[in-house]
């Protein structure tokens, strides 16, 4: 089949979805609880959730968000990061996290990734970006697998800037690297964590994120910085703790509600199970794609404590990626890309126009992303593996 003829045929809906969310009576019944409560902003239900996320990822503060941005805007307040700094980041992400920096009037200084084999920062890369201005960077945890927290918490430390971690990807992951933190979850190793709930996460709430530390200092800011800088909540007045308020500082309506911590609650419950589904999704993924000796599925040497969020494939060329994902289209496989450079975007190339990141521009023009999520069996890799092997060769 032409490629012209790929392009111009109807697409069917798709048999195999990108992601898909477990979500099922128990957490129909937590929301109606909620509702039945009549109590739908911050209260118990978030103090709870709260509470066991922390204990889930072993830290001292979780503090939930109505979304991971929010989440990495509070941490760019609560240390202090404004105009005339610089924070690192990759370019490879979702633009939320290249976003944050710029909330706070701070310069992204974007750094590049490892290459096809690894998504994640250059700890080479990170080392050459720094500068007297570096106050912090961004690490992103792309694709629920660990960057280099050893090295990059070395040169933080070295170099006295904060460590950010985009665990986006990752909730659930633990980094199986030998050394100082070794066994520690994802979110815990920086100064702070950000997590998402979004709606094709391992663990949904539709909206919403949480923000990890072990400094109080930091929790306190973060917590004050998400509803308005009030030092008491509508919850402390409801159930008699307090009848007034101060405002510490400006803040923000970031609040979650208590419809997505009920939610958070049940998702966490079944985070772990789903991870295990996950992890030997992925390992049969990787046995049976290897026929394809031209594409390289990355991280593909991390053989354990990866979330395994999404399944990325790097194909040969750039020229294919079009006609390949039409041609897994017309079979019924819904494919994404992650992602567009943050750095060529019209802003950021405003902004920024002479950045030059050749890895992340080179692999981010060959991704493609197949679907992945605890819903399908093996049976359904075996089908996507066919599909995927025969889009291949067709459009090789």
């Amino acid at each position: 089949m032409s490629n012209d003829r790929l392009g111009s045929a109807i697409p069917r809906p798709p048999r195999y979805l990108l992601s898909d969310a477990d979500l099922g009576e128990e957490e129909a019944l937590a929301v109606a609880n909620v509702v039945r409560s009549k109590w739908l902003s911050v209260g118990q239900q978030t103090a709870d959730f709260e509470s066991e996320f922390a204990d889930f990822v072993e830290c001292d503060h979780a503090i939930a968000t109505s979304s991971a941005t929010a989440s990495l805007h509070l941490a760019m307040l609560a240390l202090g990061i404004g105009p005339g700094d610089e924070v690192l980041v990759p370019s490879y992400t979702f633009v939320a996290s290249v976003n944050a920096i710029a909330y706070v009037g701070a310069t992204p200084v974007f750094v590049d990734i490892g290459g096809p084999s690894d998504l994640n920062l250059d700890l080479a890369e990170l080392a050459a970006k720094v500068s007297p201005r570096t106050r912090a960077v961004i690490v992103v945890h792309l694709a629920g697998y660990l960057a280099d927290m050893n090295g990059i918490m070395d040169l933080a430390s070295r170099h006295e800037f904060a460590v950010v971690e985009d665990a986006a990807h990752a909730v659930g992951a633990r980094y199986q690297t030998p050394g100082g933190y070794q066994g520690r979850s994802a979110g815990t190793i920086g100064t702070l964590g950000c997590f998402s709930f979004f709606a094709n996460k391992n663990l949904v709430t539709g909206e919403g994120g949480m923000t990890t530390s072990d400094s109080e200092t930091l929790a306190r800011a973060v917590r004050l910085g998400r509803s308005h800088g009030m030092t008491k909540t509508s919850w402390d007045k409801a159930t008699g703790r307090a009848t007034d308020y101060d405002i510490d500082e400006i803040g923000y309506n970031y609040r979650p509600t208590e419809l997505t911590s009920a939610l958070g609650r049940i998702q966490l419950r079944k985070l772990p199970a789903a991870q295990d589904r996950r992890r030997a999704l992925t390992e049969h993924y990787r046995r049976r794609l290897s026929v394809l000796p031209d594409v390289v599925i990355p991280f593909a040497e991390h053989t354990a404590g990866s979330a395994y969020h999404i399944l990325p494939l790097v194909l040969p060329n750039r020229e294919m990626r079009g006609p390949f994902r039409s041609a897994l289209e017309l079979r019924g496989v819904q494919t994404s890309v992650h992602y567009p450079p943050s750095h060529l975007f019209t802003h950021y190339e405003r902004t920024q126009p002479h950045t030059v990141l050749p890895k992340t521009e080179d692999v981010a023009s060959r991704e493609v992303t197949v679907p992945l999520h605890a819903l399908l069996e093996i049976a359904d890799i075996d089908q996507i593996s066919d599909l995927i092997i025969s889009a291949y060769e067709e459009t090789s």
